[in-house]
């Protein structure tokens, strides 16, 4: 989206379709472009920088003057920067930070005291991210941690409310840097009882076998054994559950007292599968599997807290 300047003209119309932008003297501008930039828009670099959202709206639409090109995209929420936006920032963003350092104003030292802000989803948080982050929270790592799905959440990452947040789909864009965290393998499980009920089948005769059995889920629109119906099975299910449930950790306390069937991550019934108190009713030489993301916002400083919960997880991910 282009920004229409004071004199009614259109940013970027005919200039030069090169992405490096002019040199620009004003440094303020400068610091407000980075914070934008880093924090993903107008109104999150405000509140970093304590100035007023039509200030910073201002100083943006004043450098995009002085460099020549439009440097972000303006979205529903938040803004995305342009490529020259990452050019500029690639040349910036080291001098200015060394120039805050020096000055006295060290973010990396604001960032090391101040909480790390993390979400995802809850389940995974709980039985994985926050056991593998004991021992940072030992040595004095605070953490701020909110659970929710991932859409919203991105959102708020955007808006500068997280620091890192684990999502079950890579984002869209480039404002937002993501890497694989961990694989999830769905299975298709109940409790012993209906295992023996429903016996040994091929693949082919599950769908109709499963049809009388009540279905457990965690949303109405049974997102999760919809995609193991169509992964596994190439059919689609067309059927509603028994019992709704809006956390996993729910779902599979309740079909492990018998109340069905369901389609869960691995990771999170694996010792009731173990202990015998869950039964995979199938097994597919191909079962579906998703991939989970750490995403963060560019220009976090490499020494802070929030680097140190990135890299822990990062790790922790190539064992889970």
């Amino acid at each position: 989206m282009r920004h229409t300047d004071s004199d009614g003209s259109a940013g970027g119309g005919t200039r030069p379709p090169t992405t490096t932008a002019a040199p620009v003297a004003d440094l303020n501008l400068l610091r407000t472009f980075l914070a934008v930039y880093r924090s993903g828009s107008f109104t999150a670099a405000a509140g970093l920088l304590g100035l007023s959202q039509p200030t910073v709206t201002t100083q943006i639409r004043a450098l995009e003057r002085q460099t020549g090109r439009e440097l972000f995209e303006r979205l529903p929420r938040g803004v995305a920067p342009t490529p020259v936006a990452h050019d500029l920032a690639a040349r910036v963003a080291a001098p200015l930070d060394a120039l805050a350092a020096a000055a006295g104003h060290d973010g990396a030292a604001h960032e090391r005291t101040a909480p790390v802000h993390l979400a995802g989803p809850a389940e995974l948080l709980c039985t994985r991210v926050l056991p593998a982050l004991a021992p940072l929270a030992a040595e004095g790592v605070r953490l701020r941690v909110t659970p929710g799905l991932t859409e919203p959440l991105l959102d708020e990452l955007r808006a500068g409310r997280h620091d890192l947040v684990i999502a079950t789909f890579r984002p869209r864009g480039r404002a937002l840097t993501a890497v694989p965290l961990m694989d999830e393998e769905f299975a298709l499980v109940a409790a012993p009882a209906w295992a023996e009920l429903l016996g040994a089948r091929p693949a082919e005769e599950w769908p109709a076998a499963l049809h009388g059995v009540p279905l457990v889920t965690y949303a109405e629109d049974l997102p999760i054994a919809r995609r193991y119906w169509r992964h596994v099975f190439g059919a689609r299910l067309s059927r509603s559950a028994a019992v709704t449930v809006p956390d996993l950790r729910g779902v599979l306390a309740t079909v492990v007292a018998g109340a069905g069937f369901t389609v869960l991550p691995r990771y999170l019934c694996e010792a009731e599968l173990s202990s015998g108190a869950l039964v995979v009713l199938h097994r597919p030489d191909d079962p579906p599997i998703n991939t989970a993301y750490l995403v963060q916002r560019p220009g976090r400083a490499t020494g802070s807290d929030v680097a140190r919960v990135r890299d822990a997880l990062v790790e922790a991910g190539r064992a889970w």
